[in-house]
């Protein structure tokens, strides 16, 4: 699934190519990539058409297009989704193209704004964009979203930060998960959260309300590294089935310490590294530069 660093690769190239552009008519190929509009295909087309894209946003996992009328186009990309700039012109078609948004006057001439999306699990929608209590204005869907560890109000050294260490140690269950929890903290995944507790030396079951703040602050500070490090080279492709808005593939997999690696040795240590059971998909630790809590059988 694609996590803050693969969202912010394909939201950056958004705002550099389509910010500008107006929607000059939209194909909705396959209804359930709109399900969570109100009112359906021909609503969600309705409500795009002749509207510009004004900006592009993020928060988390989720990202948006502001458009013209205080309402904004909403994206998850689930487990495959891609947002494509393409020339529409051109006669080759996606075969998981869901959704097509025709462009007029793109600042990089693309013609056109695809959705594909093998699996099915992302959508669109048209969302009205509220103002939050810390001060952004976001789709009503995305209210609920913390922050981010790349925001400058999380920064390290700010009282967002200390917050949201604050906020962790409140919670009464294993670090990872809360990690994972994104009305604490948004954007980490499963790949970023398995890597930074690598880097913080911490065990995925560790107890939350038994971390001191430094520990907590110290897997945090890792989180946002791990995440910058994969943002700088494109994001995380295991497969096809992540790219940026130009179709190209991130890089990060390559440089990963943990995730994946389960019977390779631990580049700190050389100890195999261990794959456990967690939440339905997998956490990979080292079992010497991450101890299991005592009790623990390395299972959360």
């Amino acid at each position: 699934m694609p996590e803050l660093p693969e969202v912010e690769t394909v939201r950056d190239g958004l705002e550099r190519l389509v910010v500008g552009a107006r929607v000059r008519d939209v194909e909705v190929l396959r209804g359930y990539s709109v399900r969570r509009h109100d009112g359906g295909p021909e609503s969600f087309a309705d409500q795009l058409r002749g509207r510009t894209l004004t900006g592009a946003a993020r928060r988390g996992k989720f990202l948006w297009l502001p458009l013209d009328d205080a309402s904004a186009l909403l994206a998850h990309l689930g487990m495959s989704g891609q947002l494509l700039v393409r020339d529409g012109a051109d006669p080759w078609v996606h075969p998981h193209l869901r959704v097509r948004l025709h462009l007029d006057a793109s600042p990089s001439g693309a013609t056109a704004l695809d959705f594909v999306d093998q699996r099915t699990f992302g959508y669109l929608a048209v969302a009205d964009l509220l103002p939050t209590p810390d001060g952004d204005d976001v789709p009503a869907p995305v209210a609920h979203v913390a922050r981010d560890l790349l925001d400058p109000l999380l920064a390290p050294g700010t009282p967002g930060r200390a917050a949201v260490v604050a906020a962790v140690r409140r919670r009464r269950t294993g670090i990872k998960r809360a990690l994972l929890d994104q009305t604490v903290v948004s954007g980490v995944g499963n790949i970023y959260a398995d890597e930074a507790l690598w880097h913080a030396r911490l065990h995925h079951a560790r107890a939350t309300d038994r971390l001191r703040p430094v520990e907590v602050a110290r897997l945090l500070d890792a989180a946002e590294a791990v995440m910058r490090e994969a943002l700088a080279v494109g994001g995380t492709s295991f497969d096809a089935l992540y790219v940026n808005v130009n179709g190209e593939s991130g890089y990060f997999s390559r440089g990963l310490e943990v995730y994946g690696r389960e019977g390779e040795p631990c580049r700190r240590c050389g100890t195999p590294i261990r794959r456990s059971p967690f939440m339905n998909r997998s956490a990979y630790w080292c079992p010497v530069c991450q101890p299991a809590p005592r009790g623990a059988n390395a299972h959360p």
